[in-house]
């Protein structure tokens, strides 16, 4: 089967990683009707974590980019689960946390690392609704964690 949203994701010199395990008793995605609803991604990607809060202990431009393993992790979830990344019809909501001392207030520079890198790949069908916030911890003292709500064709 053709995919040409992995060809595009491979045009800008990227790679999905393997499909992550959870890291506790949830699974990564759950189908009810056409939406997919994506449990919330952290930023590994092998060795690599991006660890620490932003930005006292991590940067915004290295959070940013942690917001785009996460993007890439999640889009490895929706191709076992659907097969093809072309019957992605849109990326329906992303919810952005960012842990964060509290006089942080750019959020949004951080998750716009996952916002941007979706519409890069998916165009039209990656613009989205969004929430960014900031909060004092996130599991494994991750910089970012991101949800996803998509919805997909038949």
């Amino acid at each position: 089967m053709s995919d040409n949203t992995l060809a595009k994701i491979e045009s800008l010199g990227l790679k999905l990683p393997s499909v992550p395990a959870p890291i506790a008793a949830y699974v990564n995605c759950v189908r009810t009707g056409n939406l997919l609803f994506l449990s919330g991604g952290l930023p590994i990607d092998g060795d690599r974590k991006i660890i620490g809060q932003v930005p006292g202990q991590v940067s915004i431009e290295e959070a940013y980019e942690g917001a785009r393993i996460i993007i890439l992790n999640r889009i490895a979830i929706i191709r076992d689960e659907i097969g093809s990344l072309d019957k992605v019809k849109r990326i329906v909501t992303l919810n952005g946390f960012v842990s964060s001392a509290p006089d942080f207030y750019d959020h949004p520079k951080v998750v716009n690392g996952a916002s941007e890198l979706l519409v890069e790949i998916f165009g039209d069908r990656g613009k989205h609704s969004r929430t960014a916030l900031g909060v004092s911890a996130l599991p494994l003292n991750v910089a970012v964690e991101i949800n996803l709500i998509v919805e997909v064709e038949d």
